[in-house]
Formats: C-alpha cells, structure tokens, sequence
C-alpha cells in the first residue's frame, strides 16, 4: 500500500462514520478454492425501472435572498469572516436521520436474537433541485442498511427522504424530499450550495466544516488544507484523492460541508483518522469528484424496495474481494463470480465466472451486501447493465459493461 507521500498510513483504526447510534490468477485461483469450503451468499437480484431522460439532473436551484445587513465582513481578497460564511451556509447543509434494524445477539426477556430499531446520524448538502424533487448529497455510509430515512432542515422542520442512488466506490450518495412535501416557510429557509472548485486549493487554505456533529444538530469548525490528494484505509475499505484537514470532523459529520474562505463547497466530509495519538486529521471528498457522482446520480429514478415476489434477481453466487484480498492478489475490490445460476427469466449469458462486479446499473459496488442491496429495488424483468473486470488471456483486469436481465428466484439458486 506504500504510495509515496500520496498514502496516508491509516489502518484498522479509521473511521468511517456517519452513523452515530442509541489478480492475478493466483488470487483468482485462491477465491474459486474458497467457495467450496465457505458459506457464500447467494446474489441473485433483479434490475430496474427504465431511467427517465433529463438534459440535467438539478434543472432548478434553491434560492432565497441574502442577509446583506449581517456585521460580518469581507476581507480586501473578497474571503468572508467565519461567521458569515457559516450564516449564509447553515441554510443549505441538512441533518439526516437514518432508522435502521439490527439482529441483537443472545438472550432476552423476548427471546433470543431479536430485531432490534436504532436511529443513526448524518449530515447532507443541498445541491438543488428538479421538477419533483428537492436533491441532497451525502456519504453512502450515512444512509446504508436505511428502513426509513428523515432529513432535518435548518428551520427545525424534519421531512421524509428517499435514497435516489448511492456509489460505493466513492462513499456518496443523493437522497430526495418531495417538493410537494415541503412547506412554503421550509422552501424560504434553505438555499442551494454553490460549488467552489476544490482543483484550486492550496495546502494552508482555511476550510469551514458544518455538519451534524454527535447528532447534537448543525456546528461550525475551521482549520486548514493540510494535505490533497490523499489515499487512507478503512474499516470499509479504501478512500482515494481525498482533501485532509484540521478542522475538527467528528462522528454526525460525514456528509456535511467543507467550505472555503468564499463560501463555496470544496468538499464533502467523509472520514477522520480515530487514535488517542492523533489529532487534527480528517478527510473530505473533493467537490470536483462529488460533481461528477452527482451528475449521474441525480438522474436516476428514486426508487422504493420491492416486494419479495416481485424481485428480480441476477442469478449468480459471489464472493466479496475487500481491500485485504485486492491487495494481496492483485485484484480489484468488487463481487467475485464463481458461479452462475439459472432461473426463471433470468438472462444472465454475458457475465462469466470469474467476472468482478464492480457497478450494478452505474452504481458503483464493493460487497455482497451493496450489491443485494441495491437489487432490492429492481424488479424481475428488468434490464440492467453490469460492470465488471474480466481478466484478459494477459494475465490483466480489463472493465466490460454487459447487459442482464433480472429473472425470479427458484429454488435452484439457493
């Protein structure tokens, strides 16, 4: 993993958190050997809705009018005071509830291993809107294993959300509130963010954190850039050209806002480093790489979790290949298809054994549980297009995108 000065050393340790609760053959040959002594999930999922065709995906934007009369000022190189920047952008950042379902291990009054409710924190960002929908960013992590999803705007007022499309790859995701939801007081409270371009940053830059910190609502932090273009590893995986910085970034956080000195969002926060040792290290999502997520995100259908007998599912069994096994085989992260399956309707002919899936319908994938997550939505019948690294007679990883269309379970594909 040594990258020069471009890898931070982060380990087990990190964390990502938005949630706050109450390759060579030789690998390929190490994953085919596996499957016979391993339990492994069988993935068979489904595809979805076709896409609605939008020229964009944020046609309108927020808008309300400027405090002009605020005391903060501006400096002579046009950068405004702290407390101004975090006035103008309180309107655009979000606080996000996540009610997720966990399996309780051991006994109980009520017997044993039982499904238990908790209420997990984040934050998000305003990013606009289109003709039904009003659009937020946030981490994926924040909004994951999500039962039900509520998004708390800077008046106090709480709206019901849905997840509109989630990338692994990148720990992003775009979330929507119906307009028609919203109150006209709620629409004349929140603004859109403005994109700054995060290409620009110098190290020594000050930056402005928002975000929900410990779920305790919307707080300020400043610091600098101290670092671009950083690797770091975690619990979860690996996190690639990321911006480091000082400012404080605590648990609640990911999904907030980063700042710069002119009120432009230049980053989504996303991770700390989490040591008694350490300091001062924490790690946002360049908003050039959130704009271009965003874009194809943004387009996409929302959809709701389908009912179980009417799921569609891709008739394969896989294996995730976390960092771990990528990096000591030499393989990319994703799903490792060691077995293809039949079922009814299923047409799943241009995958092959051995494929690594790495987006289902664009989005992008790293385990198992994304992937069966993200089926959930998709009906049997449906179309859908798989990415994946298929390994060439080279001995190479080359990515092919192949069309699959969703069948019904059986019991064959157990």
């Amino acid at each position: 993993m040594a990258r020069g000065n471009r890898v931070a050393g982060i380990v087990a340790s990190a964390l990502l958190f938005g949630a706050v609760s109450g390759g060579t053959m030789v690998g390929v040959n190490v994953l085919a050997d596996q499957h016979r002594s391993e339990i492994v999930a069988s993935v068979n999922e489904l595809t979805g809705q076709e896409q609605k065709e939008s020229t964009s995906p944020i046609q309108k934007t927020v808008a309300k009018d400027k405090d002009d009369t605020s005391s903060a000022k501006t400096t002579a190189s046009g950068e405004e005071s702290v407390s101004k920047i975090a006035k103008d952008a309180m309107s655009s950042v979000v606080s996000i509830t996540n009610t997720i379902k966990y399996q309780q291990n051991g006994f109980s009054l009520y017997g044993q291993g039982q499904t238990q409710e908790a209420a997990a924190s984040g934050s998000g960002v305003i990013i606009g809107e289109n003709d039904n929908e009003l659009l937020i960013v946030t981490n994926k992590h924040v909004v994951e294993d999500s039962t039900s999803l509520s998004v708390q705007f800077v008046d106090g007022k709480s709206y019901d959300a849905k997840i509109k499309g989630t990338d692994s790859d990148v720990d992003l995701a775009v979330i929507a509130v119906p307009l028609d939801s919203i109150s006209a007081d709620t629409k004349k409270s929140i603004t859109t963010a403005t994109f700054g371009d995060s290409d620009a940053l110098s190290v020594g830059d000050q930056v402005v954190a928002i975000g929900n910190a410990l779920g305790y609502g919307q707080s300020v932090t400043t610091g600098i850039i101290s670092a671009k273009d950083r690797d770091i590893q975690t619990e979860n995986g690996s996190e690639t050209g990321l911006l480091q910085t000082d400012a404080a970034i605590n648990p609640g956080n990911s999904g907030g806002a980063l700042l710069n000195m002119q009120g432009e969002l230049i980053g989504i926060n996303v991770a700390k480093y989490s040591d008694t040792t350490v300091e001062g290290m924490g790690y946002s999502i360049p908003a050039k790489k959130v704009q271009e997520i965003v874009e194809t995100l943004s387009k996409r259908d929302t959809r709701e979790k389908v009912k179980d007998d009417e799921r569609g599912y891709i008739g394969i069994q896989g294996k995730t290949v976390d960092s771990s096994i990528a990096e000591a085989y030499n393989m990319p992260q994703g799903i490792y298809v060691y077995k293809i399956l039949k079922g009814d309707g299923i047409d799943n002919s241009a995958l092959q054994e051995k494929d690594i899936i790495t987006k289902f319908d664009g989005q992008g994938v790293r385990s198992l549980e994304d992937l069966v997550s993200l089926i959930s939505g998709y009906k049997a019948g449906e179309k859908v297009e798989v990415t994946v690294k298929r390994l060439s007679a080279k001995g190479q990883y080359e990515e092919k995108t192949v069309e699959v269309t969703l069948g019904k379970n059986s019991t064959d594909n157990n």
